[in-house]
């Protein structure tokens, strides 16, 4: 999959919510009011990063999840990063 141009990851990025930007990556941190909530998070995505065989970057700090994507085989971001972003909000 193609490296996204800077406009396309502008526009991408407006269309997900609280996401935002981190270098060669998108990142946003999910509150899920306790550690179960958190682990229960992880659990409901990662089947979805698996199907995709795309897995993000996950910090765990007992109420917080941070999830950071990019692809890395391509240096940077795709539109495979954007759609997964989109995927774990649906789950969130």
């Amino acid at each position: 999959m193609a490296r996204l141009s800077e406009d396309e990851i502008d526009q991408g990025i407006e269309q997900l919510d609280g996401w935002s930007r981190e270098g060669d990556a998108i990142e946003k941190a999910f509150e899920l009011g306790d550690f179960m909530g958190s682990v229960g998070f992880i659990d409901a995505l990662a089947p979805v990063a698996e199907e995709l065989g795309h897995h993000p970057d996950l910090a765990v700090s007992w109420s917080t999840v941070t999830v950071t994507i990019t692809s890395h085989s391509e240096g940077g971001l795709t539109a495979a990063d954007l759609e997964l972003a989109g995927l774990i909000d649906g789950i969130a």
